[in-house]
């Protein structure tokens, strides 16, 4: 598997905020040293955007006329997020992995979703807007330890795609704790390890009706890792069995980064790769 970067997304942030440059700094220095084949990252049109995001929510990101806590107004995030956004096309065109950051699954269509109180480090779906523009029957499948409140809203209800968590209970944002139509929630205790995680993730795969699914799409984020911040206790080896049971669908596969905040960032990401590839 290919992996999409750009050194522009190293360019903004503040050091004291968890989604800062120097996460992605050293997973891209880790991959690098593992021989990956990188895609030079492109920023996505506006039209992109609109695919999935109002006019209002484009504008205020653009202006930068928004007050957020976890999501500053950084200058020139809005040309940084669109990068992201296409870095995100990219990967589902390429069945690669986009290691870009602002991440996104949790803005929804005018940026707040499901009465969640911020935007989560997130300005716009990055994987919502590749799902759209590649119009397939689609998996996403989000194993970040935050539910992807922005994900449900904008394909709540949705013939195209099944949606499905796996998350920490009880955590930002708060949503995600139970199943509605084609969207499902498993919502995991604190403390969640390997077993019962894995355990988990191959109930949700078995539980759905995938047989006019395309293509996978993974809100890849490794917060799940033990000692980052959702409260789970998983192993950097559980990464390469969570990506052989993805694998294990035998459907093409592209994901894109949502969280992960520890030094290990790279090789989880290298061990869910290594799983997805190992499986094929």
């Amino acid at each position: 598997m290919k992996i999409v970067f750009s050194k522009k997304c190293l360019e903004y942030g503040d050091p004291l905020h968890p989604e800062n440059p120097e996460r992605v700094r050293l997973a891209y220095e880790y991959l690098k040293d593992r021989n990956y084949e990188f895609i030079e990252a492109k920023p996505a049109s506006e039209e992109d955007l609109l695919l999935v995001h109002t006019p209002a929510h484009i504008e205020r990101i653009k202006r930068g006329n928004f007050w957020d806590p976890d999501t500053p107004a950084y200058k020139n995030i809005y040309e940084y997020a669109l990068l992201s956004v296409g870095g995100a096309i990219i990967a589902s065109r390429e069945l690669a992995f986009s290691l870009m950051r602002p991440p996104g699954h949790h803005a929804g269509r005018d940026g707040l979703a499901l009465g969640a109180p911020t935007l989560g480090f997130c300005y716009f779906n990055n994987i919502a807007i590749a799902v759209k523009k590649l119009s397939k029957k689609t998996l996403i499948l989000d194993i970040d330890t935050h539910h992807g409140n922005g994900t449900q809203e904008i394909f709540q209800g949705s013939e195209d795609v099944i949606y499905v968590s796996l998350h920490t209970r009880g955590i930002y944002p708060g949503t995600g704790l139970w199943s509605e139509g084609n969207c499902y929630n498993y919502p995991l205790p604190f403390g969640t390890t390997d077993e019962l995680y894995l355990k988990t993730l191959e109930k949700a795969l078995s539980s759905i009706d995938l047989s006019e699914i395309e293509i996978v799409a993974v809100s890849a984020g490794f917060d799940t890792l033990r000692g980052d911040l959702g409260g789970m206790k998983l192993s950097v080896e559980c990464y390469r069995e969570i990506g052989r049971k993805i694998g294990e669908l035998g459907l093409p596969v592209f994901a894109v980064l949502e969280g992960g905040y520890t030094r290990r960032l790279g090789e989880c990401i290298d061990n869910f790769i290594q799983g997805i590839e190992e499986a094929r």
